[in-house]
């Protein structure tokens, strides 16, 4: 059984993780995913995400390509990772390219950087929002609202 292993945050889930999980899968037999947990994106990326560890669990948990979630505590886990889950290829979008060879070398994993999905990312949609939100707000202080 070749497994394969990729790590992310994956918060408002859409269809660009879709497709990163999907052409993981494909890699091989068995996908787990490496969530970051709360503390972790918190205390060592600075971001805070929009849903909890568990409600982000419980989606990847419910879509066909994923066989186990587990979650991701540090940035140095991967290398044991690798080693206690038996992994073959480790899966990861290519806007990290480079960053994870060393995994080559210290395990027998191989290290794929897929390319992301373009018009789609999780920043994106968040300044999108951000900007719809502010588009529609309106200054209250400006209108007359005694019907002269």
């Amino acid at each position: 059984m070749k497994r394969v292993i990729t790590y992310g945050t994956f918060d408002m889930l859409h269809y660009g993780h879709i497709n990163l999980l999907r052409r993981a899968k494909q890699m091989g037999d068995y996908l787990i995913v490496v969530l970051s947990s709360d503390e972790f994106n918190w205390d060592s990326k600075q971001k805070k995400t929009y849903f909890s560890y568990e409600k982000r669990k419980q989606l990847l948990e419910a879509i066909r390509y994923v066989d186990l979630v587990i979650p991701e505590n540090s940035w140095d886990q991967k290398v044991s990772d690798m080693k206690e889950y038996h992994i073959d290829t480790m899966v990861i979008g290519d806007d990290w390219a480079g960053k994870f060879d060393f995994i080559e070398d210290e395990t027998e994993a191989e290290v794929v950087y897929l390319p992301r999905t373009p018009e789609i990312s999780t920043s994106q949609i968040k300044k999108d929002l951000n900007a719809k939100k502010l588009a529609t707000s309106v200054d209250t202080s400006t209108i007359d609202v005694s019907g002269k």
